[in-house]
């Protein structure tokens, strides 16, 4: 059992993060990569990825084990930016001596010995030697361009959905209502987050507050790091809205063709966009358009009852409709309109 112990001031400094990240999906992907879980959402990305792995993910291997411990230095706190190459840099500046605390831990949880290859890896990141990280961060990059990076825009729409839920939740009830809304994976009874967990975890926040990291590859239960000193964060798993509009592909032209000649090329293109939900800058910047045009054309969506708009703070969240699903769910091809199998 995982028990996050909360102050009032950790439920006024509670946030989701912004993206997905990188290295949480790189963990949270090997572990799943090497396992039989969830089929039915990963197993067509396994068949994708397991015949093609670099030999450099041999090193990851050692490092992440597909139950137990994982070195927490390899998931560090990025400070909200979610550039790959800057994370990679951030792993490979970890200090030395979390460095041989996270490598020691792990040597610890091993069930059976390290073969030689494996130890002489583990032995110099503990050492923090300079070839040894350079190749972690090599391994790190070709594992990412391999596994993740062709199907990324799809794991971002997925947590961009998420995050619609999410700022709902927050609307409707504040801080009580997000924390609820995690339901069942996480379970608030305040001042108490409690979740299902491989070992006994107390975690005090003391005032730190709480970043809740959304992960596409997380599966079943939440994670949070071990060192007890490190930024609080728990990673959950995001509902996965199957069957939604995925990033328009080669198949889909017939189809839009249709939706624009409808409503225009603009307006189909942004109804099928929000289903992730985007602000009125997000559509601009994806669109090529000014935000008077993007605010324009959301609008007309909005008043056509297609589209929900949000304000959050300064900025306009716009999400679809049930009439603005109907509308893309009956448009021609939509039978096989469905995210790529990850």
């Amino acid at each position: 059992m995982l028990r996050v112990h909360f102050t009032t001031e950790d439920v006024a400094r509670v946030r989701v993060a912004a993206a997905a990240d990188p290295l949480w999906e790189i963990t949270n992907s090997f572990q799943i990569l090497i396992t039989q879980e969830a089929p039915l959402l990963f197993g067509s990305w396994r068949r994708s990825v397991r015949p093609r792995l670099p030999e450099a993910s041999r090193l990851l291997a050692a490092l992440l084990p597909p139950q137990g411990y994982s070195p927490d230095f390899l998931t560090p706190d990025l400070g909200g930016h979610y550039d790959l190459a800057s994370a990679i840099d951030t792993v490979l500046s970890t200090p030395r001596t979390d460095l041989r605390r996270d490598m020691t831990r792990l040597a610890a949880s091993r069930r059976r010995p390290v073969r030689r290859p494996a130890y002489t890896h583990a032995h110099g990141l503990a050492e923090g030697d300079t070839e040894t990280l350079r190749q972690l961060g090599a391994a790190l990059q070709a594992y990412h361009r391999l596994a993740l990076a062709p199907y990324w825009p799809h794991i971002q729409a997925q947590v961009d959905a998420d995050h619609v839920v999410r700022g709902r939740a927050v609307l409707e009830g504040g801080t009580d209502g997000l924390l609820a809304g995690f339901r069942p994976v996480l379970r608030w009874e305040p001042p108490v987050l409690e979740a299902d967990y491989p070992v006994e975890r107390e975690l005090r926040l003391e005032g730190r507050g709480l970043l809740l990291q959304p992960s596409f590859f997380c599966h079943r239960r939440p994670v949070t790091l071990a060192a007890p000193d490190a930024t609080p964060v728990v990673v959950y798993p995001i509902q996965h809205t199957l069957g939604r509009p995925a990033p328009k592909a080669t198949g889909d032209r017939a189809r839009s063709a249709e939706l624009a000649a409808l409503i225009g090329r603009t307006r189909a293109a942004i109804l099928e966009d929000v289903v992730a939900g985007r602000t009125t800058g997000e559509l601009a910047d994806r669109f090529g358009i000014s935000g008077a045009a993007a605010s324009y054309h959301a609008t007309v969506l909005r008043r056509a009852g297609l589209l929900l708009s949000v304000r959050r703070s300064t900025r306009v969240l716009h999400t679809i409709s049930p009439a603005g699903l109907i509308l893309l769910d009956s448009a021609p091809g939509a039978s096989e309109r469905r995210p790529p199998s990850v």
